[in-house]
């Protein structure tokens, strides 16, 4: 696929203009950087990227409100908050190094509908998104929301372009809720058995703690970390005071009769990296099957012990019940995919195949997600967004094939 990116957003409008006229189907992308991500589009597309669109728009200290350019890398955006003590409480995608790099661009976060375990504390992705601009797949120019938190003006769009996966428009700026940086912030590690984890999980869940993050993490992926190759909890606890975080830590520590490792606040990156798959650099590429999974909270313990997700680095937010899932070829037969999905299923969630291997000559892909029950719907949204049928041909989320 050609990819096309003009340095203006003008430039982007009449580019799609003529696509549009020309009936070419096309891609909306930002960084690129996770571009093969879920099912392939229609053969002969276009790559129409927006990572020329760059730049903090605006930002509102007093207001906690930035306005970025789509295009923008996420990386650039912590950048900018942190001179002003704020930041975006979003986790970077899978495949991200420490220090935040190859994070991709913001646009291209909420494309994918991305927040990752701050959603715990923090309400997710797109409970933060204030105000969007997108282009059509016909080059018209779409805003939704404002630029102040209480602007409820106007039809939702917001929330229908989080995790579109580019198929309803190409967004060009956003308008986010930032969070002041906490001043004081603890990770804690607990491993042990599945069974007496849950417990412990659940008690954090109801209790008033709140801690920002509360991550299972496999068996496999704890000891690609260097710890046990045990199932373990990684918790990050924030305060305003360093006396308010002791209290926290000592109330978890007399809760579990298993050893807790605090570990100060730059001991956090590095194992949140970990979970993201990689260490101090980016993941070169995506292993053969990466997996996005989700079930109800209360049954993230009976996904992680059941076998087909046995040998799996798993990294699963506690609160939402949302994760990653990775391994090799070798390590994952494509019939535990299918039974993983099958159990994913039972227990009222979803699997969601990010990336595969290439199937053997005759065997066709996994369907990167199944129907989903309002699929009418998503395809009427489809058609009225787009008509023509031109952006992410093939790729609808919540329609299989």
């Amino acid at each position: 696929m050609s990819d096309h990116a003009p340095y203006t957003l003008s430039q982007l409008q009449e580019l799609v203009r003529h696509l549009h006229d020309e009936a070419v189907p096309w891609l909306p992308s930002g960084q690129g950087s996770r571009l093969p991500w879920g099912p392939p589009v229609a053969a002969g597309s276009q790559v129409v990227s927006g990572r020329r669109l760059h730049g903090i728009l605006e930002h509102n200290p007093g207001d906690f409100t930035v306005t970025v350019a789509a295009g923008t890398p996420l990386v650039e955006v912590q950048q900018h908050l942190a001179q002003h003590r704020q930041w975006l409480s979003l986790d970077p995608p899978w495949g991200t190094g420490l220090g935040l790099l190859d994070g991709g661009s913001i646009g291209g976060l909420v494309a994918r509908g991305l927040s990752g375990g701050y959603r715990q504390r923090y309400m997710g992705l797109r409970d933060q998104l204030i105000g969007i601009q997108l282009l059509r797949s016909d080059g018209v120019l779409a805003r939704a929301g404002g630029k102040v938190v209480k602007n409820v003006a106007g039809y939702d769009l917001m929330r229908l372009l989080a995790g579109s996966w580019g198929s309803l428009g190409l967004i060009t700026s956003l308008t986010l809720r930032t969070h002041p940086l906490p001043p004081q912030r603890r990770a804690l590690l607990i491993q042990a058995p599945l069974a007496e984890l849950a417990p412990l999980v659940r008690w954090l869940l109801s209790s008033s703690l709140a801690p920002e993050r509360i991550d299972w993490w496999s068996a496999p992926l704890a000891a690609a970390a260097g710890h046990r190759p045990e199932p373990l909890l990684l918790l990050s606890l924030a305060s305003i005071s360093a006396e308010t975080l002791l209290e926290q830590i000592n109330c978890i520590e007399a809760k579990t009769p298993h050893h807790c490792l605090s570990l100060e606040p730059e001991a956090l990156e590095p194992l949140l990296a970990a979970g993201r798959g990689c260490g101090t650099e980016p993941a070169p590429e995506p292993p053969a099957w990466l997996l996005r999974l989700a079930v109800p909270p209360a049954s993230l313990a009976e996904l992680l012990a059941c076998p087909a997700a046995q040998g799996l680095a798993m990294a699963l937010a506690a609160g939402s019940g949302i994760g990653d899932a990775w391994a090799s070829a070798a390590d994952l037969p494509r019939y535990r995919v299918e039974e993983l999905r099958r159990h994913c299923s039972a227990l009222g969630g979803y699997l969601t195949v990010l990336h595969q291997p290439e199937p053997s000559p005759g065997v066709a892909r996994l369907n990167a997600w199944l129907d989903a029950p309002a699929r009418p719907w998503i395809e009427a949204v489809k058609r009225h967004f787009d008509p023509s049928q031109q952006l992410a041909r093939g790729r609808l989320p919540g329609v299989a094939g």
